[in-house]
C-alpha cells in the first residue's frame, strides 16, 4: 500500500510493480494521478483511518509505503502496527516530524542547534526575540512547504503573523520559535540501513528573491570548494545514528553559521519534487528505492551505499522556474519542444497551462514549474542551467 497518490509516489509505485507485487494506492482526489499507475485504489482521505485499514485488510497488504511526504510519516508508523509490517515507529515518526522534538534531540546529543522556544501564545514568542535581541523565525512544529514560516524583527512581526503559523500545526497546535540563523542553506538526501546511514546527495539552495523562505535552486554536488561538506555529512550521521530508525530515506536541511552546520529540520523520507525518485538515485548510481521496498517488505538487510569513485564528480539540479513580472495571464510557453529533446533534463514540469493567472510563489508548494538537469560534472551543468534560460521563456499579459 503506497499513501497518499500523488504524483511525487508514481515512481515508487512503478518500481513496486517492476519488482513484482502488487501495487495499491490511497488518496481522496478522484483524479488522483498515482490511481493509473497503481492495480488497485482507494479513493478516500488518508486519515480516514478505519476504511485504510479495512482497504489494506482486505487487500493482505505485505507493505505500507510513502516517499516525499512529510505528513504521512505518523500514519505509516501506525498502519505498520495494525498490518504488522516492517515500518518506523512511533516515536521516530513523531521525532522526524516534530520540529521542537529535533530541537531537543541536536541538544540532548551536543549537536548544533540555534536558541529556540516552544511557544502558545505570541507573548512567549516574543520573550525569546527580547532576551536574544536578534530576528527570530516562528514555525508550526510539523508542516510542510513552509507552510506558516514567517521571519520576524520585531513584536508586531510577531503578533501579525503568529496565528497563522499555528494554524498549519497539526497534531499539535503550539509555534516554534528560534533565533534566525543567517547563513547558507544546504540539503542533503541519504538511505538509512540497519548499520550505517549513507548520504547521497547534498545541495547548496539558492533562493527567490522575493521570499528568501523560498528555494528556487537546489545544486548537488558531493564536494563543495566553500563548504566543508564532510563536516555536513559527520553532524548528519551523528543525529540519525542515534535514532531508531532502522532502514529508510532521511532527507535534510542545514544552514551554516560561523563555522557550524545548524539542523534546520529533518524528515525520514526522500526530497520532494523527485529529488528521491530522480536525483538521488543518479547523484549516488544506487537502486535506492529498490532497497526501501526490499526492506518494507521483510527483507531488511545491510547494503554497503557509500559513493564509487566513478560517480564523485557527478552534478544535478533541482531548479524553480521564477514567475516572470511578478505575475500575470500566461500567453505562451516557449521551449517545452527543447527541454523534451535535450539528454541533461531528466525531468521537468509546468504547473500551469496558457490561460491561468501565475504569481509569485507564497510557499513552496505554490512554485509554477521546474526541471531537472543530471550531468556529469558541474561544469557541464551549469552550461545546461543557462541553456534552460536562454530557451525556455514563460510569456505573461
Amino acid at each position: 500500500m503506497v499513501l497518499p497518490g500523488t504524483l511525487w509516489q508514481m515512481a515508487l509505485i512503478d518500481k513496486i510493480k517492476e519488482l513484482g507485487h502488487r501495487a495499491i494506492v490511497v488518496n481522496p482526489a478522484p483524479d488522483s494521478p498515482a490511481f493509473s499507475h497503481a492495480d488497485d485504489h482507494l479513493q478516500s482521505d488518508i486519515f480516514n483511518r478505519p476504511a485504510v485499514i479495512k482497504y489494506g485488510k482486505e487487500n493482505h497488504v505485505d507493505g505500507v509505503m510513502s516517499d516525499q511526504c512529510d505528513i504521512a510519516m505518523n500514519l505509516i508508523a501506525e498502519l505498520g502496527q495494525e498490518f504488522k509490517v516492517p515500518t518506523l515507529d512511533t516515536e521516530t515518526a513523531s521525532l522526524f516530524t516534530d520540529k521542537f522534538k529535533m530541537r531537543e534531540f541536536c541538544r540532548e546529543h551536543q549537536l548544533p542547534y540555534p536558541e529556540y522556544k516552544l511557544c502558545k501564545t505570541a507573548d512567549e514568542a516574543i520573550e525569546l526575540l527580547v532576551r536574544i535581541g536578534k530576528p527570530i523565525i516562528i514555525k508550526p512544529l510539523d508542516s510542510n512547504a513552509s507552510h506558516g514560516v514567517f521571519k520576524c524583527e520585531t513584536p508586531e512581526d510577531i503578533r501579525k503573523h503568529f496565528d497563522d503559523s499555528m494554524s498549519f500545526s497539526r497534531v499539535e497546535k503550539y509555534v516554534l520559535a528560534e533565533r534566525f540563523i543567517n547563513g547558507t542553506e544546504f540539503t542533503i538526501d541519504s538511505v538509512k540501513t540497519p548499520h550505517g546511514h549513507y548520504p547521497l546527495a547534498i545541495s547548496q539552495k539558492h533562493h527567490f528573491a522575493h521570499n528568501p523562505n523560498i528555494a528556487n535552486q537546489l545544486f548537488f554536488t558531493h564536494d563543495n570548494p566553500n563548504y566543508d561538506y564532510d563536516e555536513l555529512r559527520r553532524v548528519n550521521n551523528a543525529f540519525v545514528n542515534q535514532t531508531n530508525l532502522q532502514f529508510g530515506f532521511t532527507h535534510a536541511e542545514y544552514k551554516y553559521e560561523d563555522g557550524k552546520f545548524y539542523l534546520i529540520e529533518i524528515a525520514a523520507r526522500g526530497g520532494g519534487n523527485m529529488i528521491s525518485s530522480v536525483i538521488t538515485q543518479f547523484m549516488s548510481g544506487y537502486d535506492t528505492y529498490k532497497y526501501l521496498i526490499e526492506c518494507a517488505t521483510g527483507d531488511i538487510h545491510d547494503e554497503d551505499f557509500s559513493i564509487r569513485p566513478q560517480y564523485k564528480e557527478r552534478a544535478a539540479v533541482l531548479q524553480f522556474f521564477p514567475t516572470p513580472h511578478g505575475g500575470g495571464r500566461v500567453k505562451s510557453i516557449e521551449g517545452i519542444d527543447w527541454l523534451e529533446k535535450t539528454p541533461e533534463i531528466a525531468k521537468f514540469r509546468f504547473n500551469f497551462k496558457p490561460g491561468d493567472i501565475i504569481q509569485d510563489a507564497l510557499n513552496d508548494s505554490a512554485r509554477i514549474g521546474f526541471f531537472i538537469a543530471t550531468c556529469d560534472n558541474r561544469e557541464k551543468l551549469q552550461q545546461v542551467i543557462d541553456l534552460v534560460e536562454t530557451n525556455v521563456k514563460i510569456n505573461v499579459e
